[in-house]
């Protein structure tokens, strides 16, 4: 796994921009050299910022957007249409307004779905779309995901991997249902760190003061149980992107000062 590397923008909206920037480029590339790509989304204010940057910039259309996979790594687990579901807030954000092949936006299941109200058998679901998408050229049983990006929350959780829950000691499935989740809804779908750690890239989403301690433990050596955003590592690159609130509370050895 990857060492985190740290980049700090001004604000929020500096961030959201300069990483949709980035994602662009990461796209592209990956199509040049592959002839397509596959990104894993994340919902949030930072999430859907990014998206929302990405639909506003004139680059966009450098993507091949017909060529392009999209995954998510958690969902609210609500009826098809729900405005909490990450999925539903990026078509808002995002994706109605790309020409996107229909096959190739892989949403998790929905509670008014083929499993009903059944997190666990969507996560299995979710997890057989994963291992069919997976090539031999993959690390088991998900795609190696060019870029997979998460929001951290104020108590260091990403995706629906929260501190000292069971999702986040999983070590064998790519994707579980969450029961009892702390903040609402408190049933979900998540991958798991190991389908987590298959990407080339993770990138770690944070901005805002109330995300500086979050930030602060995570990047301190904390364990993936008590600190899950510690355990979200990329295989080539593990990539925390803040603005000045959010890197507030880390020293300033851990980032370049040029990198505000």
């Amino acid at each position: 796994m990857s060492t985190p590397q740290l980049v700090v923008h001004r604000d929020k909206e500096l961030m959201a921009q300069a990483a949709a920037a980035r994602l662009i480029t990461k796209v592209v590339d990956a199509q040049a050299s592959r002839g397509y790509a596959s990104v894993v989304l994340t919902g949030g204010r930072n999430g859907n910022g990014l998206l929302a940057a990405l639909a506003a910039a004139p680059a966009r259309d450098a993507i091949d957007w017909g060529r392009l996979d999209l995954w998510w790594g958690d969902e609210r687990f609500l009826p098809e249409g729900d405005p909490e579901r990450n999925v539903t807030q990026a078509r808002e954000a995002l994706l109605d307004s790309v020409p996107l092949d229909p096959k190739r936006v892989h949403a998790m299941p929905a509670s008014d779905g083929p499993y009903g109200a059944d997190a666990d058998a969507a996560a299995a679901a979710y997890a057989a779309e994963l291992a069919r998408a997976a090539g031999p050229e993959n690390h088991g049983a998900v795609p190696t995901f060019d870029v997979l990006m998460l929001g951290v929350g104020p108590d260091t959780h990403v995706a629906s991997l929260f501190p000292e829950l069971p999702a986040v000691r999983e070590t064998e499935r790519t994707v579980v249902g969450v029961h009892g989740a702390p903040k609402p809804p408190p049933t979900r779908v998540t991958l798991t760190l190991p389908a987590i750690r298959a990407a080339r890239e993770v990138w770690l989403l944070a901005a805002g003061e109330d995300k500086a301690q979050a930030a602060a433990i995570a990047l301190s050596g904390a364990g993936e149980i008590q600190a899950p955003a510690a355990g979200a590592q990329g295989r080539q690159r593990t990539l925390w992107l803040l603005d000045a609130a959010a890197a507030s509370q880390l020293p300033r050895s851990l980032y370049p000062p040029a990198s505000a």
